[in-house]
């Protein structure tokens, strides 16, 4: 094998080693990123109350008089 300035043998394992800590520093960073979405995700739906999302709120999007076209 031939090697290029500054690269010494047995550098192909470290290579390999820091590909391996990087997949797990994203994967740790996307699984972060999932659980504080579902995490913010149940306190938007805690704070919208008892009314299950997409359920019929009777009146919910409809014009008031003063909105009301002439």
């Amino acid at each position: 094998m031939v090697f290029a300035p500054g690269e010494k043998p047995g550098s192909e394992p470290e290579e390999a080693k820091l590909q391996i800590a990087s997949k797990q520093i994203v994967q740790n960073a996307i699984l972060r990123a999932v659980q504080q979405v579902s995490r913010e995700s149940r306190q938007r739906e805690a704070r919208a109350g008892d009314t299950p999302r997409g359920s019929f709120r009777p009146g919910a999007g409809e014009l008031t008089k003063k909105h009301e076209k002439k």
